[in-house]
């Protein structure tokens, strides 16, 4: 690609992720996002043919995110729970970064035509990763959509919300508990 190309793509990037975060996925048009990333609409159109396919490059980061904070929950040298909580509790304020993306990442999982599918699939090897790494900590029969779907449904709440992080620990306490061997 051709560096003013690049530049142009980021500034669409950074200019949707702005408004993403601020106001939700579906209160951005892709006009306003031309106009904000001070591009033509053939411009944007060229990088990103839909504006799922501009949420989805707004997102691809979180796959960085998402593995580096699973690594680092199995890395700690706590109990099963303390890592589970590390990651449930990182795993929540993911999806809750950008207004509304907790519920519909919740929504597209295992729908692979979702043009979520890629990040959903980023969140399930993730907790899949999570169980395989507390194994025998985890009740038998724990599955990595199991997850995904109660901390993807816990964070949607709470996005929607508006709750404080606060407010969102004990609830996920009550998943971690849940999800621990007797």
């Amino acid at each position: 690609m051709r560096a003013d190309a690049q530049r142009n793509r980021d500034k669409i990037v950074e200019v949707a992720r702005a408004f993403f975060r601020a106001k939700g996925f579906d209160a951005v048009s892709m006009d306003e996002v031309a106009k904000g990333a001070e591009v033509g609409p053939g411009t944007l159109y060229r990088h990103f043919p839909t504006k799922e396919s501009l949420y989805d490059a707004v997102l691809e980061s979180w796959a960085e995110k998402v593995n580096a904070a699973v690594d680092r929950a199995l890395s700690l040298n706590g109990s099963a729970r303390e890592q589970l909580m590390t990651w449930l509790t990182d795993y929540a304020a993911m999806l809750t970064e950008n207004k509304g993306a907790a519920a519909r990442i919740t929504a597209a999982l295992g729908d692979p035509g979702s043009p979520f599918a890629g990040k959903c699939r980023t969140y399930v090897n993730a907790n899949q990763r999570l169980i395989d790494g507390l194994d025998s900590a985890l009740r038998p029969g724990v599955e990595a959509m199991q997850i995904s779907r109660l901390v993807g449904g816990l964070a949607a709440v709470a996005d929607n919300s508006e709750l404080p992080p606060e407010s969102v620990a004990p609830m996920l306490a009550v998943v971690a508990d849940g999800l621990l061997a007797p």
